[in-house]
């Protein structure tokens, strides 16, 4: 029997103006072949909010801050069960969608475990991810984001980008 330890979490949608999406490039390390790609985002401290936690990850992994009102409602939430470093999980998250104009990743904002694990970054239009043989989570995001996209307002042009 799998013993899991539960956690809270908040993920971004970070979506540009051409309707491609953050993803960042990791593996586990009590599993170096288990390699992935996933959105910004991550467990919540305890007494944050899921909007507060995806504000404070998305500066901390991408430098693109906002106030968690700007984040608007989550357009998605989830329980996934998961191994990490040699961890069973059971996961509750929310995903917050985000759309920038462009956006110039910083992830000086990197903790220990993501520095060591994690090994890059690309924008990924839905296209890509349907044809591609790679390995992501959420499993479903091609579908996750033809759902949420065309509901999206259109990007601001301000500076910092818009939340939807």
């Amino acid at each position: 029997m799998t013993v899991y330890t539960p956690r809270r979490a908040a993920r971004v949608l970070l979506v540009d103006a051409d309707g491609r999406v953050l993803l960042f490039a990791g593996f586990d390390p009590a599993r170096p072949e288990h390699r992935y790609w996933f959105t910004p985002g991550g467990g919540l401290d305890p007494g944050e909010s899921p909007a507060e936690g995806a504000a404070r990850e998305l500066a901390e992994e991408t430098g693109l801050r906002l106030s968690p009102a700007e984040l608007g409602e989550p357009v998605w939430r989830d329980t996934i069960e998961f191994p990490f470093d040699g961890v069973w999980y059971r996961q509750e998250q929310e995903f917050f969608l985000v759309r920038v104009p462009s956006w110039e990743v910083d992830t000086a904002g990197f903790n220990a475990i993501e520095q060591a694990t994690t090994t890059g970054h690309r924008w990924w239009s839905p296209a890509e991810l349907a044809a591609s043989a790679e390995r992501y989570y959420p499993v479903d995001l091609p579908g996750l984001l033809s759902r949420v996209l065309p509901a999206a307002a259109e990007p601001d042009t301000g500076e910092g980008g818009a939340a939807c």
